[in-house]
């Protein structure tokens, strides 16, 4: 330990640069004897303490005793020490470790790396964009919405009246603590993306062209073919003189584009609240030819999606906000799809829940 700091008698320059000379050769000769960790946090404290640091005993026995004329040079002084000591305590901190210590830590940079595996898209996300590729090149724009949606925009606008049994095929997951709200307002998790069909044309008006890609959310019980929350490709074509013609030859081109060009397409009469007339989509199988298979169940045909031209009580509703959707002046068509069922006959999947599992063993398959 060094000795106390002694008081200043005399505070010339020439008393002033042997004190500090002397503080300062023996700063060098304490940081000289460092040798470890231990040594360095002895050496800051012993000078740069706050409460017992020599360089606080200097300010205050030397700056606050010293006559006013005296006091800028001894601040430089000061200053100057104080760099000095820190500069020390820097470079015993920074001091590197011994030629063992490194031999030890050596690291061997002939060994292989640790490679960085590149991601790809999951399969539903491929098929998805996939789909709406091929819609995109005959002219189909895309339309988006929420996934949490009114009663109206999910139901009534589509067509489907408070009480309509169709409802109850939907199976819907509703927003808790919605019984204040009207019907109409009532919040729900979308069962479709047919919203964004009428969000769309509320604020366009037409043409319309556009494809709607999304998730949505039934309460259905999980299996081999069900799922809670899946997704589904939606298309509207509004215009003057569409006709059901235009509908088929779209969705042959589609099926066509994303399967095959040996693919055929048959339609059957169904039932849609939204549309009129209405039909179910079949393709022929894609895995036998339309010979017959067993996943076709030896038909040859696969049922694939719903579609029908628009019904005019949509339009109506369309045309609170947007007059021109005058059904005595246009007409449409729309379609809807699932993404799922699609990648599972793609890829040959027998497993709807295996897309959500998050088993890396089953999605490595598609990098």
């Amino acid at each position: 330990m060094n000795a106390e700091i002694p008081n200043l008698t005399a505070f010339d320059e020439a008393s002033l640069e042997r004190a500090f000379a002397a503080l300062t050769d023996e700063a060098r000769q304490a940081a000289s004897t460092i040798e470890n960790e231990a040594g360095v946090e002895q050496f800051r404290l012993e000078w740069l303490g706050r409460k017992q640091g020599r360089l606080n005993e200097v300010s205050g026995k030397w700056l606050k005793a010293a006559p006013v004329e005296a006091k800028k040079a001894l601040g430089q002084r000061f200053n100057e020490l104080k760099k000095t000591v820190e500069g020390l305590l820097e470079s015993a901190a920074g001091a590197g470790p011994s030629d063992a210590a490194l031999a030890a830590e050596a690291i061997d940079i002939t060994l292989p790396g640790t490679q960085r595996l590149l991601g790809a898209e999951h399969p539903i996300t491929k098929t998805l964009n996939e789909i709406v590729s091929v819609f995109a090149s005959i002219g189909f724009s895309v339309g988006v919405g929420p996934e949490v949606e009114t009663d109206f925009y999910n139901f009534e606008s589509m067509n489907f009246p408070p009480g309509h049994p169709a409802r109850d095929t939907q199976d819907t997951l509703v927003i808790a603590n919605q019984e204040r709200r009207t019907q109409r307002d009532r919040l729900l998790l979308r069962t479709h993306t047919s919203p964004v069909q009428m969000r769309t044309m509320e604020l366009q008006p037409p043409p319309v062209r556009i494809v709607i890609p999304g998730k949505v959310h039934r309460n259905d019980a999980a299996d081999a073919t069900h799922s809670p929350i899946f997704h589904q490709v939606e298309g509207l074509c509004v215009d003057e003189n569409i006709t059901f013609s235009d509908l088929k030859g779209t969705l042959d081109y589609a099926m066509k584009a994303f399967f095959g060009s040996s693919v055929k397409t048959r339609f059957f009469p169904s039932f849609f609240p939204f549309t009129e007339p209405s039909a179910d989509v079949q393709i022929s199988c894609i895995f036998c030819g339309g010979k017959g298979c067993r996943k076709c169940k030896d038909s040859g045909w696969i049922e694939l999606l719903g579609c029908g031209m628009v019904d005019p009580a949509v339009f109506a509703f369309a045309a609170e906000k947007q007059p021109a959707y005058d059904a005595k002046k246009i007409s449409g068509f729309a379609f809807g799809m699932g993404v799922e069922r699609i990648a599972m006959m793609k890829y040959g999947i027998s497993e709807i829940g295996q897309f959500y599992s998050g088993d890396m063993r089953f999605l490595k398959q598609f990098v």
